[in-house]
């Protein structure tokens, strides 16, 4: 019998062999730890690890990190200067893909509106990292196209702030209906006080680019825990992270923060994450997909048409046909923070394992289907390495 650390080197091993095949279909290497996690669903004789509270606690900690990770890489100044364009792109394709699949979720699953809503919401947030290599791959990362897509993903990660606020402190009144709502609202006053004010220290940060960079990075950590300690008090830790992030972001400056990013990212990616997606995939219930293949494709099928009809409608006057149609395809792929914000409603039983089983598996659809699709329609389309001009008439 294997015991937690001969298991976590497999899990490592598989994630190492099968992430260098996935990289040849464009498709993120992290992606095999969910999909060993999914097989795992299906057959487990590991249960008694995947289940173990040291399991658990490593798998939360590698939630932790990824949101940590989002929200360090979000740049705030970069984001308030996107035009009024990208904004009502933005807005209007979340918009209609949180509204068709607030219904899908009601009248399908039969969950109140409160929860098909955030379910909904957090699986039209895009996942942008997944198409950055492919759209540099293909050199059109600065035409309209390329700036228009990662544009989108970028200042959805307001809507991403949004629904991680909402669900958190829906968990909150949920898990510990003592608290009231004055407690939670103090909580997030704290974490986003502390946030805030981090990015007023900005000069004060210059004494750090005189720390090492391993001080530098311990001084990183510690900010990380020190927001999930306060954000745990009102079940707001997901949000902490998240917050933390971009806090940290604000207050360290320079080559600094790319060299601190770097280490981060190493230890997240390097350790954390694949546990966590691992996780993730193990909770599925793969018989109830098996059973009811029609909810998954339902589910493909009113995400990516929303996606697509929403950029047709909105961008018809500054792009043309088939730019519009690759926005809307390009705009459907999800991954960390979608994943993340249905696995906290699944862990605190807000939703059961049938639409969460549904949603994770449409998101392997998503990842596996929509850079292929996508890769192949700038071929055909002969719209790589060109600079759009004017919409065609």
């Amino acid at each position: 019998m294997l015991n937690i650390f001969i298991f976590i080197a497999v899990a490592f091993f598989f994630t190492i062999i099968v992430g260098r095949l996935l990289e040849r279909l464009r498709m993120p290497w992290i992606f095999a730890a969910l999909i060993m996690g999914t097989m795992l669903a299906v057959y487990n004789p590991f249960s008694e690890i995947t289940s173990s509270d040291t399991f658990g606690f490593l798998a939360e900690l590698g939630m932790y990190f990824l949101l940590f990770i989002i929200g360090f890489e979000i740049n705030l100044k970069k984001m308030a200067k996107k035009g009024k364009f990208l904004f009502k792109v933005t807005f209007f394709l979340i918009f209609l893909e949180a509204f068709f699949g607030t219904l899908v979720v009601h009248f399908v699953f039969g969950y109140g509106w409160i929860i098909s809503f955030l379910v909904a919401l957090s699986f039209a947030t895009v996942g942008e990292a997944i198409l950055i290599p492919i759209l540099d791959e293909f050199k059109i990362v600065n035409n309209r196209l390329g700036q228009t897509i990662i544009g989108v993903g970028l200042l959805d990660d307001i809507v991403e702030v949004i629904a991680l606020t909402m669900v958190v402190a829906l968990v909150g009144s949920s898990v510990h209906p003592q608290f009231n709502v004055g407690v939670i609202l103090v909580s997030l006053f704290i974490l986003f006080a502390l946030s805030f004010g981090l990015s007023k220290l900005k000069k004060e940060s210059e004494k750090f680019n005189f720390l090492n960079v391993d001080t530098l990075f311990i001084f990183s950590i510690f900010i990380l825990f020190l927001f999930l300690g306060i954000g745990q008090y009102a079940e707001a830790t997901p949000l902490a992270a998240f917050l933390a992030g971009i806090g940290l972001r604000t207050f360290i400056s320079g080559t600094r923060l790319r060299t601190i990013e770097s280490e981060v990212k190493t230890l997240c990616y390097g350790f954390f994450a694949p546990i966590f997606f691992l996780w993730v995939g193990s909770s599925m219930n793969v018989q109830y997909v098996l059973m009811y293949p029609l909810l998954v494709i339902i589910v493909f099928a009113v995400s990516s048409g929303s996606k697509i009809l929403g950029s047709l409608i909105i961008t018809r006057k500054e792009m043309t046909t088939k730019e519009s149609v690759m926005i809307g395809i390009g705009t459907s792929v999800r991954f960390s923070t979608s994943i993340i914000i249905i696995k906290i409603l699944f862990d605190n039983g807000l939703i059961g394992d049938d639409i969460y089983s549904v949603v994770i598996a449409s998101s392997i659809a998503f990842t596996f289907f929509v850079p292929v699709v996508f890769s192949n329609l700038l071929v055909r389309w002969k719209m790589t390495s060109r600079v759009t001009g004017p919409k065609k008439q």
